[in-house]
């Protein structure tokens, strides 16, 4: 008898172990290994007007194939509708994506449903959609999602994640699927048509619901207990962190953000039962050491979390003194320490 006490003691500790790791929450299907990935989708348009890359030895590299070799093992690209000189429509999208496939790295398509940016502080409509009702505009998103994912296949590309829309946590394509308060206007109709237009393409493929401010508690709660309501579905939870953004004259210290991420993560996968992919992360070029703390301390921190599923840094190739945004993690074209943690 104290034996089959002690046996089945120990298997219930177990199983209390096993709910801890996992937050609480079904745990999720298998999936094999750990994204540490980045944004390039400035690249093409960098080589187009000379910038080259280099490793930390000085020898010249084509990024995609330079990331690969600090230690990186998948690429996010976006795409726009209809951009007006062709960076990050279609064709860039499946040049770029060819490269990330013939070097065996994952591809993430983020999809943001504009001819240009989209972000919470805009969600534009194309302009070749502007005129439609919800029910077209709904059919029109899944037939230009249809036709990239359909292209990138014809390519040769296999695709892994695809995100419909980019930060969408005040929706998209405003003002019909724009998300206030308790209202989710059309987002939901929008979402679930790109969802299905993804799976019809690439079946096994993982649909990400994208939102900002991962150390946001409050609002992602509000947003993903909303969309829980409204019965939306997804596969993963992608967020973005920037966690030491520009303020009051200079970088302020990025740990509070950082650690309140990390923190959100059990309880978010406990709640909604999503893993979860941080798809972008930056921190100021200009303090590599910094950076490389940060995103060495998200990883250490979330190495038993088997919920979380990769890191992605945005646009590590860009510089301030190159094309002016100042997030990135490279200097005179090669890698900073910043990006030290892929190779670890």
């Amino acid at each position: 008898m104290r034996r089959i006490l002690t046996c089945w003691a120990l298997a219930a500790l177990a199983l209390l172990g096993a709910c801890q790791k996992h937050g609480g929450g079904k745990d999720p299907a298998p999936q094999t290994g750990f994204a540490k990935g980045a944004d390039i989708s400035w690249v093409t348009w960098m080589e187009a007007r000379g910038f080259k890359f280099y490793n930390a030895a000085g020898q010249e590299r084509e990024c995609t194939a330079l990331l690969k070799e600090i230690g990186a093992n998948a690429v996010r690209l976006r795409v726009w509708v209809d951009p007006a000189d062709g960076w990050c429509g279609k064709e860039d999208v499946v040049v770029k994506a060819k490269r990330a496939q013939a070097l065996g790295l994952d591809v993430m398509i983020d999809f943001h449903y504009s001819d240009s940016w989209a972000d919470p502080g805009k969600q534009p409509v194309p302009e070749a959609w502007k005129a439609m009702g919800p029910e077209a505009m709904a059919q029109a998103l899944a037939a230009h999602t249809t036709d990239v994912l359909q292209a990138l296949k014809g390519a040769g590309v296999d695709v892994k994640w695809v995100q419909v829309g980019n930060e969408t946590t005040n929706g998209m394509l405003w003002e019909s699927g724009r998300v206030a308060g308790t209202n989710a206007g059309e987002f939901v109709r929008y979402f679930d048509a790109g969802r299905k237009a993804v799976k019809a393409v690439f079946p096994e493929a993982q649909v990400i619901l994208h939102l900002d401010n991962g150390w946001d508690h409050a609002t992602l709660n509000w947003f993903l207990t909303l969309m829980k309501g409204k019965g939306l579905d997804y596969d993963v939870l992608g967020l973005s962190l920037y966690p030491s953004y520009w303020e009051d004259g200079g970088y302020p210290d990025w740990t509070p953000k950082t650690k309140q991420f990390v923190d959100n993560l059990p309880v978010l996968y406990r709640n909604y039962g999503k893993p979860v992919l941080l798809v972008e992360f930056g921190m100021p070029a200009s303090e590599p050491a910094q950076g490389k703390a940060a995103l060495e301390y998200i990883l250490h921190n979330t190495r038993n979390y088997d919920y979380f599923r990769g890191v992605f840094f945005w646009e590590p190739e860009s510089e301030a003194a190159r094309i002016g945004y100042p997030y990135g993690a490279f200097a005179d074209g090669k890698p900073t320490a910043a990006m030290d943690p892929f190779g670890e």
